[in-house]
């Protein structure tokens, strides 16, 4: 598994896609699709493409450390 080009979140582009949320939390892609359709977590569907706006990642990501 490559590790993240990203060193924090403001080098992040706006809206991330599944290969880019895998990165960040250090999990397979296949493991992100399954997160990118659950109901809580906050991606778009654009199209047939699902994305992820930044800032709510960063929130989503918050809330499960309990911060």
């Amino acid at each position: 598994m490559n590790q993240s080009i990203y060193k924090s979140y403001d080098e992040l582009p706006l809206f991330l896609n599944a290969h880019m949320v895998a990165q960040i939390l250090g999990v397979s892609s296949s493991t992100a699709y399954e997160l990118m359709h659950e109901k809580d977590f906050p991606a778009l569907r654009i199209g047939n493409r699902l994305v992820v706006p930044k800032q709510e990642f960063q929130i989503w990501v918050q809330e499960r450390l309990g911060k």
